[in-house]
């Protein structure tokens, strides 16, 4: 017979009531806040009928276009998660000198700075990345949807479940204290025994999935599915950079998956591949990583660099300058991102001829992103310059980039990143190319694209309030950082003793609080853009005046993107079809064979949450039936996927409603 001990472990493994923080008042005042709001909004969803359509029409969705935009909203949920604990640690920093310890006590500290670069890094910058390439690339290469429609469902809910994961740990148990790369020892077993290591191994690893099954996709995507007449040299900006970034993704990524299963394998089995014990080495994680971690700065950049290319011809009414040199810079950086990854441990010890290798890459890797610059300045010059919302933040983003850029050439000198490395100056330049490049870079792409995705405009007062409460909350909240790194100061701390050093922290709380209500003007921007949408919708389907083939259909297009397939004749695919007096066809036109909406993804990565949770815990019975259950879902779907259906040949628009009863007719 089973004690009752042993029958709680194997019920609940190392699972008890203890490990839900009632102790901790911050905690506890946010669980009530999430409980509050996720209760508001199953009521609204409740009250207005919504679980049928969202059901049917989104979480199902096969559609390219809705994908990419709950990519988006992922990340814009993700942001809200990721800035709270960005504002706790600027509160906590600019007040803990001296006596005063503030208000978050060092376990709790670790684990908020550890969640807030896995969020903003992994759930923030990486849906949001994916979410732009996922809605509009198929559009810009004329296709009507991606290469594999049902993978692109299972990604995203492979991400999502992975972002849940990582929620989980807010409210049962704990997160990493590890830092938001999880370096041994720290992570190892003897010195995070606890379950945080654990979230963070899991829910990596199924959002990774999801990343790498997106990055096959999308390279199937352009390679095979451009419209007649689209050679690789007549492919617009965004997708040559969407097609390096995910060049990069199918590379890297396994890099990741497979140095989280060693990690995993030292904590759960007792091997020791990251421990000084037995042949073992942490350096060798730290390398791994790394080869992963640099690519990863360029995945998040590079479609950023995209959206302002077709941003800046479109607001400057040029062509873009130096198509083929952007072409050249993005696949040289592409390459380059391979041979800099050792730069970000100059200290290791490694010796001067390694350190001066990798100093002098990174260098090099700083010249085709500065011809990009150029060529984004000499498209503005001498152009008809228009200061929508997407070119002013294209427009901060050259200054906000250019400063980082040069105090990232400034840590590739190996003997400055010995004094710099382990300071806030380093802080303050990461946060200065992703927050200035990627997240302005999503931003702009968000104002840009959004009346193609829904038809009407943003509001462009709250845009612009937004724009400027984010840029020079930006520069409030980060310069001090450099200013406190070049006197020493180091980051991670959780309490200082210096209090001349207090007035510089609190400059930074100062800029996050700017920052806090630029994010709050972006909320206001789309309430009050969908409450005044009939004001702002625009009917000609082409608001900007863009140049490529994105804005020869509707706004919003169709489920099928394209009635009829387009024939590319110029760079410029759009431009030039109007140039040539294009007009809709009202012939000619072939059944559109369009795949079946199915729930396996959402229902898999539903069951990934469990098993994750069962795998953290111990809890070996649930992680077992879980992974059997997604085996047989799996198998289930692959002999149910072939019901499709085609779309009659002299159909030209059709609403969703339209669709849905096309859909229950042929079931």
């Amino acid at each position: 017979m089973l004690s009752d001990p042993d029958l709680q472990k194997l019920i609940f493994g190392r699972f008890s009531l203890e490990d839900i923080p009632f102790h901790e008042p911050i905690l506890q005042v946010t669980f009530a806040g999430v409980a509050v709001v996720g209760l508001a909004v199953l009521g609204v969803i409740t009250y207005y009928r919504f679980w049928g359509p969202m059901w049917r029409d989104w979480i199902t969705s096969v559609d390219h276009k809705k994908i990419g935009i709950m990519y988006i909203i992922l990340a814009m949920v993700m942001l809200l998660r990721g800035f709270a604990d960005a504002l706790l640690m600027r509160a906590q920093q600019s007040m803990a000198f001296g006596e005063n310890q503030g208000f978050l006590p060092p376990h709790h500290y670790d684990q908020i700075f550890s969640a807030h670069g896995v969020i903003m890094i992994f759930f923030v910058a990486m849906p949001f990345v994916t979410g732009m390439m996922n809605y509009v690339v198929p559009l810009q290469i004329g296709a009507r949807d991606v290469a594999f429609p049902f993978l692109n469902n299972f990604s995203f809910w492979m991400t999502v479940s992975g972002a849940i994961t990582i929620m989980i740990s807010l409210f049962v148990g704990e997160f990493s204290r590890a830092t938001w790369l999880a370096y041994p020892p720290l992570s190892g077993s003897d010195m995070s025994p606890g379950v945080g290591v654990d979230y963070y191994i899991w829910g990596l690893q199924v959002a990774g999935i999801g990343t790498t099954l997106s990055g096959i996709n999308l390279i199937a995507t352009i390679v095979k599915m451009r419209a007649p007449g689209m050679t690789m040299m007549k492919l617009p900006i965004f997708v040559w950079t969407s097609l390096c970034t995910n060049v990069l993704i199918t590379a890297a990524f396994p890099i990741l998956t497979a140095v989280l299963a060693l990690l995993t394998l030292d904590r759960y089995v007792g091997t020791h591949f990251f421990t000084n014990d037995l042949g073992g080495n942490p350096m060798m994680y730290f390398n791994l990583i790394w080869i992963w971690g640099h690519p990863e700065v360029y995945i998040l950049i590079l479609p950023a660099f995209g959206i302002f290319s077709e941003v800046t011809s479109t607001f400057s009414g040029k062509r873009l300058f130096g198509y083929v040199s952007m072409v050249y810079a993005t696949v040289v950086i592409t390459i380059l991102s391979y041979l800099v990854w050792l730069h970000h441990f100059f200290t290791m010890g490694s010796g001067a001829s390694v350190n001066s290798f990798f100093g002098i890459t990174t260098m090099i890797i700083s010249i085709p992103t500065g011809a990009k610059i150029f060529n984004w300045l000499f498209t503005m010059f001498r152009g008809r310059i228009r200061f929508e919302v997407p070119m002013l933040w294209t427009i901060s983003f050259m200054v906000t980039f250019t400063i980082g850029g040069m105090t990232g050439v400034l840590l590739a000198v190996p003997p400055a990143d010995f004094v710099l490395h382990n300071s806030l100056f380093l802080i303050a330049h990461f946060h200065n190319v992703i927050i200035g490049g990627v997240l302005f870079g999503m931003f702009a792409g968000v104002n840009y694209w959004f009346p193609k995705a829904f038809g009407f405009k943003l509001d462009p007062f709250w845009g612009k309030v937004s724009f400027w409460f984010w840029t020079i909350g930006f520069y409030v909240a980060f310069m001090p950082l450099y200013v406190l790194g070049l006197m020493g100061v180091t980051r991670r701390a959780q309490h200082f003793d210096d209090p001349s050093l207090q007035i510089w922290f609190v400059l930074a709380a100062f800029g996050a609080v700017l920052i806090a209500v630029g994010i709050g003007a972006m909320i206001m921007q789309f309430t009050v853009s969908i409450r005044n949408r009939e004001a702002l919708r625009d009917t000609t389907g082409d608001p900007w005046g863009g140049r490529t083939l994105e804005w020869s259909t509707s706004s919003p297009p169709p489920d099928y993107n394209f009635a009829f397939t387009p024939r590319i004749h110029d760079l410029d695919a759009w431009s030039d079809m109007k140039q040539r007096g294009y007009e809709r066809p009202r012939e000619g036109f072939r059944a559109i064979h369009m795949p079946r909406n199915t729930g396996t993804g959402a229902v898999i990565a539903g069951l990934s949450v469990a098993f994750s949770f069962g795998m953290i815990w111990y809890i070996w019975w649930l992680a077992a039936l879980t992974f059997v259950a997604m085996i047989a879902a799996a198998i289930f779907h692959t002999f149910n996927y072939n019901r499709d259906f085609d779309i009659p040949a002299d159909t030209v628009v059709r609403t969703e409603s339209e669709r849905n009863s096309m859909l229950a007719a042929q079931a």
